[in-house]
Formats: C-alpha cells, structure tokens, sequence
C-alpha cells in the first residue's frame, strides 16, 4: 500500500514540478507567455516554496501585460528567497508602471543591492526615481549605470534628461534667489547657445560683463559665441580681454592663437602656441595649429616637426586635426623633395579619411532608420 506523502507520492510530485517547470521554460523560449503562466502556476501548486517558479511565473504575467498578477507572484519569490536576483528588478518595473513609484524605487534599491553590477537595475531606479520628481536621486542612479555599461543609449538618454531636470531646478532656484544676479544672465546665455540662438546668448553675455567685468571666464564663453559666429575679430578681442584677466588661461591662449591664424596673423599665432606648448608639450591640436601657422610662415621644416608631433603616439584616436597633419605632411614633404615620406603620409590621411566616411556613412544609416518614414516602410 501507498501511504500518501510518503516517498513514493514524493517522487511523483517531483517530477511532476519538474515537468510542468520544463514546459514554462520551454514556453518562455518560445513567446508563449500564456501557456508559460498556465505550467508555472501548475509548479507552484506543486512546490509552494520554490521562489525562481514564482520569478518565472511572475515575468510571464509580466510579458502580459497582467502588471497586479506579476506583482502578486514576484511578491511571493522576493518573500521565498529575498537574495535572489532579478525578482526585485522586474517587481519595480512593475510599480514602476503602476504609478508606485516609492514601491518601486523600493524594489530597485533591492536588486541593486543583491546585484550592483546590473545596468539596467540602476537604469530602472533613476527612471523610478525621475517619475518620483528626484531628478538629483535619478542622476546618481544614471551615472553609475552609465558606468557600468558606457554607451547604452537608453540609460544614456535617461541620464540626459535627469542632468537637464537637475540643471532647470538650479537655474529656477538660481532665479529665485537673485533674479538679477550675473549667473542668471550667464546661465541664460549658455541656454541660448544650447538652442542656437547666438545673439540672444551675446546679450545676455554682455549684460553679465556689465556687472563682473573682471570675472575670469566670461570674456571667453563670449568669445566663444562670437567664434561660433564668425565674427573672428571679435572673438580674438574677447579672448585677448580674457587672458589680460586671467594670463595663465591656456584654453584661452590657444583660442587666441587659432583665432589670429583664422585671420592671417601666422607670427602671433606661432608665438602664442608657442606658450601653450611651453606649458603642455603633450597638447597634440596645439602642435598640429603650431604647424599650421610654420608652413604659413615658410618653415618648412619646423612646420614638418610640428605635424609629427601632431600625429606621434596618436594610436586608435581619430581626429579632423590627426587627418589634416598628415594632409599637411604629404604636401610638405613634397616641396621638401622627400616624395617616400609624402606618400606615406598621404596613405596614412587617406585611411583614416575613409574610416571617418563610413562611420558618418554608418551614422546616416542610422538614423534614417529611426525616422518615422523608415519605420513605416519597414512594416
């Protein structure tokens, strides 16, 4: 005779959880979510306290769409074995979704807890926490998932909008405080550069000098409009009021020295970039503007000095100035009568030229694909 419950009834049991598990795994792998729940909710019943049953269970009520019913069993697994990883995960997805959002930036605090190297975790906890109106909270929680998984672009897009709240709540604060404070009128210039609205940004900027004509930086960032402008006279007249302020700016110098190259003035080009090296010798764009203002001057040779500092140790950097020293070489060492340097160093500019033009090639690809019209045609 059977006694019920004895080992007999057991091993039955047993197999048949182990069976009804195997069919909710082989549904999940499938996309049949529904038959998925059905064989769980049979594993459940067979073995009550067996928490990754009631993850799987739960993430198929999730697939769903069945929020309250994943809830319930995530709830259940998280209650069985509360170091297990991915229950908390899914269950503040699920709060998060419901509109609880201390509920869920409970659960994701959790999981990042049980599991600190999950990206999406820390994701999922400052989205929670945005949709909480924490964006300085959020921002945290985006920076470290951004650390552990650089260029995801969806934690990358979250993370700009956490940044851009915290920005807009300083600002405001900023404006309460003092609403004719100079930082308001800096801050509302840059917000002008951001939207491209340069002469707005110029007033502002202007308006911010009035008030701290000797503040370090500000005759700069106005330089830096008027460049973007092309107002190059203006520009290296802003950038020389700066460097009267602060003489030890070297953005400030090279901008100079750029700016004076743009308008035909090599000798105090080469003098300032001179300095700049002076001080950062390593300062590869400064060596490739130095050499630009030499061959200008007819040094050949020492402009050829420059763009190979320009391009040594350059590796797997790739960069408009890393290109043009090796354009600049090619036709230097021409007229230098070195045509063996001259053709090496038209390959090399030729080789990462093509490199840049599929990775822009790939870039349109790209985004032709996200647009609304690709989209449509692709369905």
């Amino acid at each position: 005779m059977v006694i019920l419950g004895g080992p007999s009834f057991l091993a039955a049991q047993d197999a048949q959880f182990e069976k009804s598990f195997h069919q909710g795994v082989e549904a999940m792998r499938n996309g049949q979510w529904n038959e998925a729940a059905a064989a769980f909710t049979a594993a459940t019943k067979l073995a009550p306290k067996s928490a990754q049953a009631y993850f799987n269970l739960g993430l198929a009520e999730f697939q769903q769409g069945h929020l309250g019913d994943s809830i319930k069993a995530l709830d259940r697994a998280v209650t069985l074995e509360p170091l297990l990883r991915g229950p908390n995960l899914f269950l503040g997805i699920a709060r998060y979704r419901e509109d609880d959002y201390p509920a869920a930036i409970a659960a994701l605090t959790r999981e990042t807890q049980i599991d600190p190297q999950n990206a999406k975790a820390f994701m999922w906890l400052g989205v929670a926490e945005l949709g909480a109106g924490d964006p300085s909270s959020a921002s945290t929680a985006l920076d470290k998932a951004d650390q552990l998984s650089p260029s995801d672009v969806d934690i990358l897009y979250h993370r700009g909008r956490a940044h851009m709240l915290v920005s807009k709540e300083s600002y405001e604060e900023m404006y309460q405080a003092d609403p004719n404070s100079w930082r308001v009128h800096q801050a509302l210039a840059q917000s002008y550069v951001e939207a491209d609205r340069l002469e707005d940004a110029v007033t502002e900027c202007q308006v911010a000098l009035r008030q701290r004509p000797m503040e370090p930086g500000l005759h700069e960032e106005l330089g830096d409009i008027y460049w973007k402008q092309n107002q190059l006279e203006k520009a290296e007249s802003a950038f020389g009021d700066e460097l009267k302020i602060d003489g030890e700016s070297l953005s400030a110098r090279y901008k100079l020295a750029v700016v004076s190259l743009e308008r035909a003035k090599p000798e105090t080009a080469e003098s300032l970039l001179g300095e700049v090296l002076h001080r950062a010798p390593n300062y590869r764009d400064a060596h490739y503007q130095m050499g630009r203002a030499q061959a200008q001057l007819g040094q050949v040779d020492a402009a050829i000095k420059s763009f190979n500092a320009a391009v040594a140790d350059a590796g797997q950097v790739d960069s408009d100035s890393l290109r043009q020293s090796y354009y600049q070489l090619a036709q230097l060492y021409r007229r230098a009568q070195q045509p063996e340097q001259s053709r090496q160093a038209l390959d090399s500019f030729m080789r990462l030229k093509q490199q840049a033009d599929a990775v822009q090639a790939q870039r349109l690809a790209d985004k032709m694909k996200r647009t609304p019209e690709a989209q449509e045609a692709s369905q």
